[in-house]
C-alpha cells in the first residue's frame, strides 16, 4: 500500500489535532496504529499509508489535496462594530454585521441560560444546536433566524462564526470560559455572565429554540455528532464546505421539522 511522507508536515498534523482538541490515542484508534506509533507519526518519524492520511484529513474537516499540502482551509470572520450594509462576501469570508452579531449573541446567552449548566453541554454540543436552531428554523419558515455559516468537518456541521463570538464575549465580559471533565473527556463549556436580551428576538425564535433545546440538548457530543451526520445538509455538502441552507427541502421524515401537508 502507498504511502504518505509526513516528515514535512508532522506539525501540520500535531496542529490540527490540537485545534480540533483531539487526543493522540482517539486518532490511533481512528487509522488503527498504536499510540507509540502515532506519536513516530506526528514527530515525522513514521509514514502514514493513504488511507489512513485520508482518515484524518476527514477527521480535520479539509480536503485530502489540502491534508497533502499542510494546508488549512482559511475561515476569516470579521466582526463589524458598525452596520455597513456591506453583504457577505463569497466563500468563506464572512462578515458579520452588528446586527446579526447581537442576535447570535443573543441566542447564545439564551442557550447558555437554559441548558449551559448541562454537564453533557460543552462547545460542540454548542456548535449542533446552534446548526439546528438555524437550519429548523429556515425549514419551517424559509427565512434565517441567524443565518449563520455552517461548514462540514467530522464533528457535524461546525459554526464558522462561533469562535470569533465566543472571544468577542469573552474579552467583553459577556460569558466565561471553564474547562471540565465529562465521563472522562476534557470539555469546553461557557457560562453566561449576563443575561440574554430577548427583545432581539420574536416569540416566534424564542419558541422555535426552546423547542430545539427541549428535543435536543441532552444528547452528548457523540449523540448530537452522530444525529446531525444523518441529516441531509451535512451529508450532501463535501469535507471543509459550507452547508446549504436550502437543502433542508430534501430532509426525511426523521428530521424535517415542517408540516408540507399545511402547505397544500
Amino acid at each position: 500500500m502507498a504511502n504518505y511522507h509526513v516528515s514535512k508536515h508532522s506539525t501540520f498534523i500535531q496542529r490540527m489535532r490540537k485545534k480540533h482538541n483531539l487526543t493522540q490515542e482517539y486518532l490511533a484508534s481512528k487509522i488503527g496504529v498504536s499510540r507509540p506509533t502515532y506519536i513516530q507519526i506526528e514527530h515525522g518519524e513514521k509514514d502514514l499509508t493513504i488511507s489512513a492520511a485520508k482518515v484524518l484529513a476527514d477527521i480535520f474537516g479539509i480536503s485530502f489535496e489540502d491534508f497533502l499540502a499542510g494546508k488549512e482551509p482559511k475561515h476569516e470572520v470579521v466582526l463589524e462594530k458598525t452596520n455597513t450594509g456591506k453583504k457577505a462576501d463569497p466563500g468563506l469570508h464572512i462578515r458579520v454585521t452588528r446586527k446579526n452579531l447581537d442576535k447570535f449573541k443573543q441566542v447564545l446567552l439564551y442557550i447558555l441560560e437554559n441548558v449551559g449548566g448541562k454537564p453533557n453541554v460543552g462547545e460542540t454540543v454548542i456548535h449542533k444546536l446552534l446548526y439546528f436552531i438555524d437550519f429548523d428554523y429556515y425549514e419551517k419558515y424559509e427565512e434565517n433566524l441567524m443565518g449563520a455559516t455552517y461548514i462540514k468537518n467530522h464533528h457535524g456541521p461546525t459554526s464558522v462564526e462561533l469562535g470569533a463570538i465566543l472571544k468577542d464575549m469573552q474579552k467583553n465580559g459577556e460569558i466565561e470560559a471553564v474547562k471540565s471533565k465529562y465521563f472522562n473527556h476534557l470539555q469546553k463549556k461557557y457560562l453566561p455572565v449576563k443575561r440574554a436580551d430577548l427583545s432581539t428576538l420574536s416569540a416566534q425564535e424564542i419558541a422555535h429554540i426552546d423547542e430545539v433545546l427541549a428535543r435536543l440538548s441532552d444528547k452528548n457530543a457523540k449523540e448530537i455528532e452522530n444525529y446531525s451526520h444523518e441529516d441531509i445538509p451535512w451529508k450532501v455538502a463535501k469535507e471543509g464546505q459550507p452547508l446549504s441552507y436550502e437543502s433542508v427541502f430534501y430532509r426525511d421524515e426523521h428530521y424535517s421539522v415542517r408540516n408540507y401537508d399545511d402547505d397544500l
